[in-house]
């Protein structure tokens, strides 16, 4: 039997990241797990635009902002992509490449440590945990064509052996990683431009029904106020986790929303334009902050926090006028 598998023939050389990705973004990166799955859906034709609903769940949890993900039945509903839990029972890359081999992703959780496109920040430096798509996997080259933020990169050699503990017999202590596939339905039919729209435009209404019953934003500033006491003087290591957990998760989700609304405008669905610009203000102004708390930390000095009565403000706004389009089209 061959030992080398693919889903999507791709070459990380001449790949192209979806828009969402663009340099141009205030946040050209969400979080691994959202960013690998959009560019999944790209690189296997579909628009990854259509998937964004979810985003309008974002809530604060008390000591950090949802860690969002695209929805499973999203993914199920508008592109035939069943995502499905592996039981990891064998060997993690046996799992891999029998997956691969069925034409079938595996959504892997792995040591940063080892993947190259990281370099300059955690490869080889600091053992992080993230997610990747294994699309190609060779094993008697060892050699792996992967889904990882925002691209597709690949690896060999050493770094293949110690992502998949090849060379030697893991620590009893360690447990095997959350794995998941993701199975294409082989019953859908790929979904014309307008289709798409509408089915997307229906799972919004299922979205609208999650907003946060409070603005989540009145809690935030709530608690940031006292985080900044000892956030202060803090290293830089503690501003990056904070402001990950934070800062950058609900300004990269509302940045989403904002982008999802606008596609849904181009398709001809109206009234979602306001909607969209007050989150495309909360994008904008959390970056804003991102830079401002980074200063405040440095100089140990105050920060003010009227963005976040801004941001409070826009969230509110966006809402409400998000609920009267919806309440007022016609439709399920």
């Amino acid at each position: 039997m061959q030992s080398r598998a693919c889903v999507v023939p791709l070459d990380p050389a001449s790949y192209r990241a979806h828009a969402l990705h663009g340099a141009d973004r205030a946040w050209p990166e969400t979080n691994c797990y959202t960013d690998l799955l959009i560019e999944v859906v790209h690189a296997m034709g579909h628009e990854p635009l259509a998937m964004l609903g979810f985003t309008l769940a974002m809530d604060f949890e008390g000591d950090q902002w949802t860690f969002f993900k695209p929805s499973h039945a999203d993914l199920l509903d508008l592109y035939g992509l069943d995502v499905q839990e592996l039981a990891i029972w064998r060997p993690l890359v046996d799992h891999v490449e029998e997956q691969a081999r069925r034409g079938r992703l595996a959504l892997v959780e792995v040591d940063a440590f080892y993947l190259p496109d990281t370099a300059g920040t955690a490869y080889r430096r600091e053992h992080v945990k993230t997610t990747v798509g294994v699309n190609r996997i060779d094993l008697g080259a060892r050699h792996l064509g992967y889904f990882h933020n925002a691209g597709y990169f690949e690896l060999e050699g050493e770094d293949f052996a110690q992502l998949f503990q090849l060379d030697g017999a893991p620590h009893a202590r360690v447990l095997p990683p959350y794995v998941e596939m993701l199975k294409p339905v082989a019953a859908f039919e790929r979904l014309p431009s307008a289709q798409l729209a509408q089915r997307s435009r229906e799972r919004l209404r299922q979205h609208v029904r999650r907003i946060p019953a409070s603005n989540p934003f009145e809690a935030f500033k709530r608690r940031f106020a006292r985080d900044l006491e000892w956030l202060r003087g803090s290293p830089l290591e503690a501003f990056h986790a904070y402001s990950f957990a934070n800062l950058r998760q609900y300004g990269a989700c509302f940045g989403l929303a904002a982008s999802h609304l606008q596609w849904l405008a181009t398709q001809g669905v109206q009234g979602l334009a306001a909607a969209g610009g007050h989150f495309e203000d909360i994008a904008t102004t959390a970056k804003n902050l991102q830079f401002q708390l980074a200063r405040a930390m440095a100089r140990q000095k105050a920060l003010d926090l009227s963005p976040v009565d801004a941001m409070a403000a826009a969230w509110q706004q966006a809402m409400d006028s998000l609920a009267a389009s919806i309440a007022s089209a016609p439709g399920p």
